[in-house]
């Protein structure tokens, strides 16, 4: 069995060893339903990171706009799979109720953190949620976002292209590396202006974009100057300079209408790339990061109510998680997106697809599809290759411990019943 089902079969156990525990029974059977609902996804951050802006962003409408905590269903669409999305309190370090913080922990499947820029952030949120015997052996559910992207580039149009390379020397600090998946760079404001821009204000930036150079760039020069006007204030409030100059500067160059316009603020905005990397590392793996938070929830019910009947679950959730190649996969999978772990040219793509970076079923893993013999066939062949690469003394032993990692996955997929 799977590490979602094995998950699953020892909380049914337990709620026969708390039968006579409702606060007990409760909260296990609210774990095991979770396995049929959406994946639960909250964003966090401190006060003025951008955090409703976000939720508005990925829900594609303005759904968080107060100070209250807030939940939203996303439903799938072409670009994003179904979504819980949870708007929560700001976590800063002084002002935040340590109650509050531990029941983030315990709500969400997953957490999108906004900072500004990594240099001398406040993580005590996150080493909050890695602060669990559960969640330190599988620190795999957090992405941290830059979600001023914008303000990293000076403002400018090409200000992602600098937020990038904040990104990519971040992804391999050490403390970080350990305490969240992968960096991602979001311009929060233009990316939200980006899902809900209406035609009028597509109309409103045609006209500014027709507006010669000369007269328009020195009101954009700054928010106060460009905001003396009603309707550019409007406009500034939902956009934001950087999004105003990055829609106006497209427009003048050949894009032509809302959708289009929209489309592109996506892409230069940077929310395309994290939804890429929501579906990458937390909803393609959902049932895995919801049998994490199930695990997560039992060693909660297993420390607040010892009792003899449940000895052996103790046990069991100890062996479950020393053997979880789930969560290993998971953190090579980050590791070799990033930088953190390299392997020779020609190998990585292939790693990544048979550790389940391009799809978690067989098919998608193996690259092949058909029957039953010939998937197998194909996992045998991935595990002899992949055995060689691990014993062979040219590669490092870090690239060594990648490639261990692969061969356990094919080692999974060999040994499958009806795989």
């Amino acid at each position: 069995m799977n590490l979602p089902e094995l998950t699953w079969s020892l909380l049914s156990r337990a709620l026969d060893a708390y039968a006579d525990s409702p606060r007990a029974t409760n909260w296990l059977r609210g774990h095991l339903a979770r396995f049929t609902e959406p994946l639960r996804l909250a964003v966090t951050g401190p006060h003025g990171s951008g955090r409703s802006t976000l939720v508005n962003a990925l829900a594609g409408e303005v759904v968080a706009n107060g100070p209250e905590p807030t939940r939203h269903h996303v439903p799938a669409s072409r670009s994003q799979p179904e979504l819980t999305l949870i708007d929560t309190p700001p976590v800063d370090a002084e002002g935040a109720d340590p109650g509050s913080l531990e029941r983030i922990c315990l709500e969400a499947d997953a957490v999108l953190h906004l900072m500004g820029h990594p240099h001398n952030a406040d993580l005590s949120f996150l080493r909050t949620v890695q602060d669990h015997p559960v969640a330190r052996a599988a620190p795999v559910n957090a992405l941290v976002v830059l979600s001023r992207a914008d303000e990293l580039g000076g403002g400018r149009v090409d200000a992602l292209i600098s937020a990038r390379q904040v990104a990519r020397r971040y992804r391999r600090e050490t403390e970080l590396a350990g305490l969240c998946q992968d960096i991602v760079p979001v311009a929060g404001l233009a990316a939200q202006a980006g899902r809900t821009i209406t035609e009028a204000e597509f109309e409103t930036i045609a006209a500014l974009a027709a507006v010669p150079k000369a007269e328009l760039e020195p009101l954009l020069l700054s928010a106060d100057r460009f905001a003396a006007d009603e309707a550019r204030a409007a406009l500034l409030s939902r956009f934001g300079l950087f999004g105003v100059r990055l829609a106006t500067t497209l427009v003048r160059g050949g894009v032509d209408s809302q959708a289009a316009l929209a489309a592109q603020l996506l892409q230069r905005a940077g929310l395309s790339e994290l939804r890429d990397a929501i579906t990458r590392y937390f909803t393609d793996r959902a049932r895995v990061l919801k049998a994490r938070s199930a695990l997560i929830g039992l060693d909660v019910v297993l420390r607040m109510e010892p009792r003899p009947a449940a000895a052996p679950l103790v046990t069991e959730l100890e062996r479950l998680l020393a053997g979880a190649h789930e969560f290993a996969e998971l953190r090579m999978l980050a590791a070799l997106n990033t930088g953190r772990a390299r392997l020779p040219d020609g190998l990585k793509d292939e790693a990544l697809r048979l550790i389940g970076g391009y799809g978690d079923d067989p098919p998608s893993r193996l690259g092949v599809a058909g029957p039953e013999p010939q998937l197998r066939q194909a996992a045998l062949g991935a595990l002899r290759l992949w055995q060689e690469y691990a014993e062979n003394p040219v590669l490092g032993a870090a690239e060594r411990r990648a490639a261990l990692t692969v061969v356990r996955s094919c080692e999974a997929m060999a040994m499958a019943p009806g795989l």
